[in-house]
């Protein structure tokens, strides 16, 4: 059922700690272990029963034979030199990554990878606002959808076994182009993001335009809407830096719809106002 022994994930985070977690509620037999900057993550880790095991070096990797790379995007290339330090080329390492870019990232990978492991690009489409392994969250993937993002270069053999593992936690695989993945999560996800962090920051100059804490007044609609703007804004902002040309254009879409409703607005057109809000939530309801 599990094609790997040692699986070592860099990045101890909500995600990398997620995946942790659910390796060991899913059955995984071998050993976890778990290499991050911050010592306190990994104590939290083993404390929690996270991972077996781990270190701020990455001495853990020389023994895995799946490397996970759970970090933000925007360390990918110090990530890389410590994953060609420590692992013996002659093991041939399978390394995998759950960014939420991919595009140039994977190629950069492979690159950095070549004649050192093989590398396969994907991304879990889960997750919380929250951060920390103390935050992991069981059955996070499970139902959900992992995009894999094979290249021309992609091992055959590491790509069916990451499909392999991510079927055996519970997800649903499908394969997409590295760049074709960035336009659609830059409008689907980043772009959603962006708006939330937005939403708050005008509120913020609203409130001291009125000389008010306008967050006091705020219920249930406004903090649902907002939830994703308390993630990690380290997290973010490379997403946005490394996917800046998609989001870029998601952002003007964007613009384009907001000054198309303060146009209805502003002409007091009523009829064509509930038309836009009646044909949104029809599209918002074909959402499960």
């Amino acid at each position: 059922m599990w094609d790997f022994k040692h699986i070592s994930i860099i990045g101890l985070g909500l995600i990398g700690g997620s995946f942790a977690l659910n390796l060991k509620k899913h059955g995984f037999p071998g050993k976890v272990t778990a290499v991050d900057l911050n010592p306190e993550a990994i104590e939290k880790g083993m404390k929690l029963k996270v991972i077996d095991n781990g270190d701020t070096t990455g001495d853990v990797l020389k023994e895995a034979d799946l490397i996970a790379i759970a970090t933000p995007v925007g360390v990918y290339k110090n990530v890389l030199k410590t994953i060609k330090e420590k692992i013996d080329p002659e093991k041939n390492t399978i390394v995998t990554d759950l960014g939420s870019v991919k595009g140039n990232l994977v190629y950069m990978c492979e690159e950095e990878l070549k004649n050192v492991a093989r590398f396969v690009g994907g991304h879990p489409i889960a997750g919380t606002e929250k951060s920390g392994v103390e935050n992991s969250v069981e059955d996070l993937f499970k139902g959900a959808k992992f995009i894999l993002t094979p290249t021309e270069n992609t091992d055959t053999e590491a790509k069916e076994k990451i499909k392999k593992l991510w079927h055996n936690l519970g997800s649903r695989v499908i394969e997409m182009d590295p760049y074709y993945h960035d336009k659609i999560f830059a409008s689907v996800s980043h772009l959603p993001h962006v708006v939330a962090y937005s939403i708050v920051d005008a509120i913020d100059i609203l409130s001291k335009q009125l000389n008010e804490d306008l967050f006091m007044f705020t219920g249930g609609g406004f903090r649902d809407f907002t939830r994703i703007a308390m993630s990690d804004p380290v997290m973010w902002r490379d997403i946005c830096m490394e996917n800046r040309e998609n989001v870029l254009e998601a952002i003007k879409t964007f613009k384009d719809s907001l000054t198309h409703v303060e146009k209805l607005i502003e002409e007091n057109d009523r009829e064509g106002l509930k038309a836009f809000f009646e044909t949104a939530r029809k599209k918002r309801n074909r959402i499960s």
